[in-house]
């Protein structure tokens, strides 16, 4: 890759992080003695992003108001080997592991389509669409996971009539993976 190209590269990964967000919810207050729903809020990962045209570098600076969040979920961060992992080529195998991992210890996941496809970052064609989730996602990094990776993962659609309403998986590691040397 040549320099001019890197270059481009650098700046535009700093600008896809500055526009990624995350959400969450947060526990609301009742009023007139009723409880609400939760409450949605949405941040930016970054708050600042400093790029210098030429030099070959990029600053990212935490959004401020993520930081508490940060430093508080120690304990409820999706963990797992970096060299478990390392092998995946796709974004969304990655995603998928890390949903998978949530549930390591039953085993078992099950997803809306909607809470599957917004943390799958799914487009709009895709949530509307599961035939196409199904074959740019979900296929693509069971294989994945299954050939790089070592696991054994079995997932199904659940419908609501004709209507695909979650999406299920079943999930171990291979007993029979081969040991590293």
């Amino acid at each position: 890759m040549d320099t001019a190209t890197a270059y481009e590269q650098l700046q535009a990964a700093a600008k896809t992080l500055y526009n990624r967000s995350i959400t969450f919810y947060e526990p609301a207050h009742k009023r007139n003695g009723k409880p609400l729903p939760p409450t949605k809020v949405q941040m930016r990962w970054v708050g600042e992003a400093k790029y210098q045209t030429g030099e070959g570098w990029v600053e990212l600076a935490w959004w401020p108001k993520l930081l508490p969040h940060l430093t508080g979920l120690k304990k409820q961060f999706t963990t797992y080997q970096l060299q478990q992992a390392s092998a995946l080529r796709s974004v969304y195998s990655w995603r998928l592991l890390e949903l998978l991992m949530r549930f390591k210890s039953t085993g078992k996941a099950e997803y809306t389509i909607e809470d599957f496809a917004a943390s799958m970052d799914a487009t709009e064609k895709q949530k509307s669409d599961f035939a196409a989730l199904r074959r740019k996602m979900i296929e693509p990094a069971v294989k994945e996971l299954t050939e790089k990776d070592g696991w054994l993962i079995q997932w199904e659609a659940i419908k609501a009539g004709r209507k695909v309403k979650a999406v299920r998986f079943t999930f171990m590691r291979n007993p029979q993976q081969s040991l590293p040397l």
